[in-house]
């Protein structure tokens, strides 16, 4: 709440105030000055995606699946158009002077985008000879700027100057990293991919996740899978810091803080927990599966436990997807040997299968104002639900009071074609570049799409 003084002429009353007695003083403002109070909501809720938009693509990418008319819906004011092709493009960050760099896990590399007026953007390598290259965040320690990139093996970090249009100095901060190629997992590794994040202490957060959909040898393994490590900046000092989060792809600090939320994929095929008159306790239901459990949206502190594999957040109560209360798992905890009350609630739930991905707070860019405080997450869509969900871009208001999201609204949608179930794009990751678009990664068409706000008339 903010308060306006107005209507104040200062020679009348200055003399006023100093010879009046104290117990008129209040009184003498009130009848001097007019007050205007402004409420200032806490939590701005802007339009939903709501207007169903043709996708603007260049005349030379035109190639599938955009040989015929796509549409997207967005909310009111925003255009989308293509403006890249990029083959499995995943995670994205934008350099310090406006260049683009997209990681291609499946072929090694990490792409440099650069724009070129009104042409097709210029890309090329920026690194290749990776393995599994993954996330990519820049970060800047006692003036010198490093762009961490992130193998299934390892963390790298190259430093960087402006303009550099190929990776330079390479330092390898983590090593010995597990994945598909660690001789005792024998090739089996479901979520091998390392996404990383860093604080404004330099402290270095690995999301290592899980081999497995949900199993116990994770939970005992070491380094302990579907948890988050902490390290110092130059990969010294590895520990524990969270556990429980089957597979946390995207992980971001809220701007100015080092308060640290993820996006995780939880888990798939669950058990029927409840012996009730449905007679299903024990089995594999599909109605009941494709809505649980949800996936995680959520805060994580030091030493925290999320409840993967034991316990399962429950979306069928008053609360809905917020702070739910946990299932004990059937297949692991049955019988209640871990207290699933001693879990970390998850602050908010999204539709379960949705598999989110990118995790970008919008605070402190450039994207419009009415949406910028608030945070952005890519929902890549479900492959094992009835009625396909996710394959959007979902965005959560934020409340600025409670330094919690709000309900969930759709910033992007229309990747899935609900009349035919038909997919024709898959996003992954959003970034915000200088000029204040939003700019998503799909790893299905192979496109970098830009979202433009255009301020009404």
């Amino acid at each position: 709440m903010s308060i306006l003084f107005t209507h104040i002429q200062p020679r009348q009353w200055l003399g006023r105030i100093v010879s009046a007695p104290l117990v008129s003083l209040l009184a003498l403002l009130t009848t001097v000055m007019h007050f205007e109070v402004i409420s200032t909501p806490a939590l701005a809720i802007p339009a939903a995606a709501s207007v169903e938009t043709k996708l603007k693509v260049p005349n030379t990418m035109s190639y599938s699946p955009f040989n015929i008319s796509r549409y997207l819906k967005v909310p009111p004011n925003f255009s989308i158009s293509v403006y890249t092709r990029i083959p499995q493009a995943r995670f994205m960050a934008v350099a310090p002077n406006g260049n683009l760099l997209v990681s291609q896990p499946s072929m090694g590399k990490v792409l440099i985008v650069r724009s070129n007026g009104s042409k097709d953007p210029i890309i090329s390598n920026f690194v290749t000879g990776l393995h599994n290259p993954q996330d990519i965040v820049f970060h800047t320690i006692n003036n010198t700027t490093y762009i961490y990139i992130s193998e299934s093996n390892q963390i790298n970090r190259f430093i960087y100057k402006s303009g550099d249009i190929t990776a330079q100095n390479r330092q390898v901060v983590v090593a010995g990293l597990l994945d598909s190629s660690t001789p005792e997992l024998k090739g089996a590794y479901g979520h091998e991919l390392k996404n990383i994040a860093l604080d404004t202490n330099h402290k270095l957060y690995v999301s290592i996740a899980s081999t497995c959909n949900a199993c116990l040898a994770d939970t005992v393994s070491n380094p302990r899978r579907g948890a988050i490590y902490q390290y110092n900046a130059d990969g010294s000092n590895q520990r524990l810091f969270a556990q429980g989060l089957r597979n946390a792809e995207g992980l971001a600090f809220i701007p100015g803080t080092n308060e640290l939320w993820v996006a995780v994929n939880n888990r798939d095929n669950i058990v029927y927990p409840f012996k009730d008159a449905t007679n299903n306790y024990g089995k594999v239901i599909p109605s009941y599966v494709d809505n649980h459990p949800p996936e995680e949206f959520t805060r994580v502190r030091d030493g925290g436990n999320y409840g993967w594999p034991f316990c399962n957040p429950n979306p069928d109560t008053s609360n809905g997807p917020n702070y739910m209360p946990f299932d004990r798992d059937y297949q692991f905890n049955a019988d209640g040997h871990v207290n699933c009350n001693a879990m970390d609630k998850i602050i908010k739930g999204i539709q379960a299968h949705s598999a989110p991905l990118g995790l970008t707070f919008l605070q402190n860019t450039n994207f419009p104002s009415l949406y910028s405080n608030g945070v952005v997450v890519g929902l890549h869509g479900s492959w094992n639900r009835q009625q396909k969900t996710g394959y959007k871009v979902a965005y959560f208001p934020w409340d600025r009071m409670k330094n919690l999201p709000g309900n969930q609204i759709d910033l992007v949608s229309g990747w899935v074609i609900a009349a035919t179930q038909e997919i024709w794009g898959r996003p992954v990751d959003m970034v915000v570049d200088q000029q204040g678009n939003l700019l998503i990664s799909d790893d299905y068409s192979g496109t970098i799409y830009k979202l433009s706000y255009t301020p009404p008339r």
